[in-house]
C-alpha cells in the first residue's frame, strides 16, 4: 500500500512537472517560427556590436543609447545625430567625481527636457547585479554626461526601466521580485507574478500596479495622461490612466503572440513602437548556432476599441538577434538589442 501511495504521489508530481513544463514553454514562445519581414535601405549602425538594449530619440534628432554587453568592459551611453545622412554611434564621455565607471551597466533609459531645454537622462544601472537609477545632465557642446545623483529605493531592488516625468520623478518597471539569483531563477520559472511598477520621487515612492509577470518596458503618452507597461511573459501591453497623485488606473491590455519588451511612443502620433522577442527560448538560452528571432510592431490608435496592430520588422536572426527596443524619427527606425547590434532603416 504504502509502495502504491508513493507511486501514486511521483506520479502526480510528474504530470504537473509535464503541465508546468508546457506552460513555461508558452510563456517564453519556445520553438515559434518567424518569417521575415524586410524594411527598405536597412544598415547596422556602425560604433554598436555588442547590445543596445534601449535607446530614446529627442524630437531635434539626437539618440541616445545603453550598451552595456562588451566583454570585460564597463558600459557606455552612446549618442548618434540622426540628422546626418549616415549616422555613427559616439561614446559619451561621463563626468562627475562620485561616479563608479568602472561597474557601469546601464539598461532601461529615459530622457526629460525643462523648460530651459536642458536635457536629462534617467538610465538603470546593475552595478555587481545589484540596482540604482543614475541621474545625468546632457552637455551637448562637450558631448559628454554629467553625473548628478545615484537613486537607490528598497521599492527599486531589480528596475528593468523607467519613463521620466521630470529630473528626478518616474515611473520603473520591477521585472523580479527576488534578488538573489537562484531565487529569480524559479521567480521566472514558476511564472510567478510578483513583479510590480514604482513611482518615484526624492519626497515619497510607492507601488502603483502589481502582479506582473516579468514586468519589463515602460512608457508615457505625449500628453502625460496613460502609462503604457509590458508584461514580457503574459504576452500583454497594459494601458493605464495616470492620475495627479501618480497613481494609475487600469484601462485596457492587448494580447500578442510574442514577448513584449520596450515600449517608444511617436510624439507627433501617439502611436506605439514596441521592441519584441518571438521566441524566448532563443533570448532565455542563447545559441550562437541558433540565435534570438526579432519583431517590431506598430500599435495605432491604442486607446480605440480596435487599435490596429502592424508587424513591421521580424528576423530570424540572420540580421539581428533579440529586438529590445524600436523608435522612430523622420521616416526612419532605430532598433536596438539586448546583445547584439543595432538596425537603422527607413519607414
Amino acid at each position: 500500500m504504502a509502495k502504491l501511495l508513493v507511486l501514486t504521489v511521483l506520479g502526480l508530481a510528474l504530470a504537473l512537472f509535464r503541465d508546468h513544463r508546457a506552460s513555461f514553454q508558452t510563456r517564453i514562445s519556445a520553438f515559434r517560427e518567424v518569417k521575415p519581414v524586410e524594411l527598405p535601405n536597412c544598415n547596422l549602425v556602425k560604433g554598436i556590436e555588442h547590445g543596445s538594449e534601449d535607446l530614446e530619440i529627442l524630437s531635434n534628432g539626437l539618440a541616445f543609447i545603453s550598451s552595456d554587453l562588451e566583454p570585460d568592459k564597463s558600459g557606455k551611453i552612446l549618442l548618434m545625430d540622426l540628422n546626418e545622412k549616415h549616422p555613427t554611434a559616439l561614446e559619451l564621455k561621463i563626468t562627475g567625481s562620485n561616479f563608479d565607471l568602472s561597474s557601469f551597466t546601464p539598461h532601461g533609459i529615459s530622457t526629460f527636457t525643462d523648460e530651459d531645454n536642458a536635457v536629462y537622462l534617467l538610465v538603470v544601472n546593475h552595478p555587481d547585479s545589484k540596482t540604482t537609477v543614475e541621474l545625468f545632465k546632457f552637455q551637448e557642446e562637450e558631448k559628454s554626461l554629467l553625473h548628478l545623483k545615484t537613486i537607490r529605493h528598497k521599492l527599486l531592488p531589480s528596475v528593468n526601466d523607467v519613463v521620466a516625468v521630470g529630473p528626478e520623478h518616474f515611473y520603473a518597471t520591477n521585472d523580479h521580485y527576488f534578488v538573489h539569483p537562484y531565487l529569480r531563477s524559479w521567480e521566472f520559472y514558476l511564472g510567478l507574478s510578483w513583479s510590480y511598477v514604482v513611482y518615484y520621487t526624492p519626497d515619497e515612492a510607492g507601488v502603483v500596479a502589481e502582479g506582473f509577470d516579468f514586468a519589463n518596458g515602460i512608457s508615457i503618452s505625449p500628453d502625460g495622461k496613460y502609462v503604457y507597461v509590458a508584461e514580457s511573459l503574459a504576452h500583454k501591453i497594459h494601458v493605464y490612466e495616470k492620475h495627479a497623485n501618480w497613481t494609475l488606473t487600469p484601462l485596457k491590455t492587448l494580447d500578442f503572440d510574442t514577448l513584449v519588451d520596450n515600449i517608444s511612443v511617436d510624439p507627433v502620433t501617439g502611436d506605439l513602437w514596441v521592441g519584441c522577442h518571438p521566441d524566448g527560448m532563443r533570448l532565455f538560452y542563447h545559441d550562437p548556432e541558433n540565435p534570438p528571432a526579432s519583431e517590431v510592431l506598430r500599435i495605432q490608435n491604442i486607446l480605440t476599441e480596435e487599435p490596429k496592430v502592424t508587424l513591421v520588422y521580424a528576423d530570424n536572426g540572420t540580421v539581428l538577434q533579440g529586438s529590445t527596443v524600436a523608435s522612430v524619427y523622420k521616416g526612419k527606425i532605430l532598433v536596438g538589442t539586448v546583445v547584439h547590434k543595432a538596425l537603422y532603416c527607413e519607414l
